[in-house]
């Protein structure tokens, strides 16, 4: 049995995500609608939730949009581009890496900043 399309509001309200958002990505050709209603609707089929999720994660991981259509469209296309994907992951995990020994090291300048704080001496205001 196959499930009736989806408009966009039902869409939006089980992904999380705002109309606004859905339309982005129809816009983008990240997504795209199944159909279309008589009166001009998009509808979409089930496997959108697992392409907005895909979406999702690629966002959080600051991947590009045109390098998420590309991944989007060769999984539509089954083709394989494990290799690519790997290569994009392995890349944003060193940026990450990069981040966070910048943010180790401006944290120990900042502990040796308070460490080696001197009182300047000047009037304290008084507690109320």
């Amino acid at each position: 049995m196959v499930a009736a399309p989806l408009k966009i509001g039902e869409v939006a309200q089980r992904s999380g995500l705002t109309i606004k958002t859905i339309r982005f990505y129809c816009d983008q050709d990240l997504i795209q609608p199944s159909s279309r209603s008589e009166g001009g609707y998009r509808l979409f089929g089930d496997e959108v939730f697992a392409e907005l999720a895909l979406i999702r994660t690629l966002k959080a991981m600051d991947i590009p949009l045109q390098n998420v259509t590309q991944i989007l469209e060769s999984r539509r296309s089954r083709i394989c581009t494990c290799e690519s994907l790997k290569a994009t992951i392995r890349s944003k995990a060193g940026e990450i890496e990069q981040k966070i020994d910048a943010l180790h090291n401006l944290r120990q300048e900042l502990n040796g900043l308070l460490s080696s704080w001197e009182d300047c001496g000047g009037r304290k205001p008084s507690a109320a």
